[in-house]
């Protein structure tokens, strides 16, 4: 039910918002010269995917999770891009794609040790890593790895049709920080 829900919707969003997708890369371009980022991650069963996002950093940033890159690297358009989540928006290809859901854990990268123990101990990674979950929209991010795993395992216990959209809902209006940056 889930997948299928994932499929409508992100294939609606990448259509429905092909205009500011396309303005989002358009001003990237003069930005930081490279507007889409794409990253290795782990994905279901620890399988490596391709993650795509719109570039908020400089480029030559180093590739760390976020809670620990330097402020200073962020430009002023990803500042606005990182706000309002439309850094987010390329995942939708993802999702399509079947890499992720709409709903689920955030991705972490391989280097993230104790994160990803901390994750594979409690099964999180039976499912597929989503755009935004319950650690997200209750603002706990990457800097709390064993936190952030009892989120997620939380998260895949209780899901249900209503907590899915309550998710997007309050993704979508705002709640939830992201991830720290120092």
């Amino acid at each position: 039910m889930f997948r299928v829900l994932d499929i409508i919707l992100s294939l609606s969003g990448l259509i429905l918002g092909m205009p500011v997708l396309l303005l989002i890369t358009l001003i990237g371009v003069f930005d930081t010269g490279s507007p889409i980022f794409c990253q290795q991650r782990v994905g279901r069963n620890k399988q490596p995917f391709t993650l795509v996002k719109f570039r908020t950093m400089k480029v030559d940033t180093a590739s760390v999770a976020t809670h620990l890159a330097d402020r200073a690297s962020i430009t002023a358009f990803g500042a606005f891009l990182r706000r309002t989540k439309l850094d987010e928006l390329p995942q939708l290809w993802n999702v399509l794609i079947g890499d992720m859901s709409l709903v689920g854990p955030r991705p972490g990268l391989f280097n993230q040790a104790e994160l990803t123990a901390a994750r594979e101990s409690l099964g999180i990674y039976d499912v597929r890593p989503g755009i935004t979950g319950l650690a997200q929209v209750n603002q706990i991010d990457m800097s709390t790895p064993q936190l952030l795993a009892e989120w997620d395992h939380r998260m895949i216990q209780r899901l249900s049709l209503k907590h899915y959209f309550r998710y997007l809902l309050l993704t979508v209006i705002g709640q939830g920080a992201g991830d720290r940056v120092r």
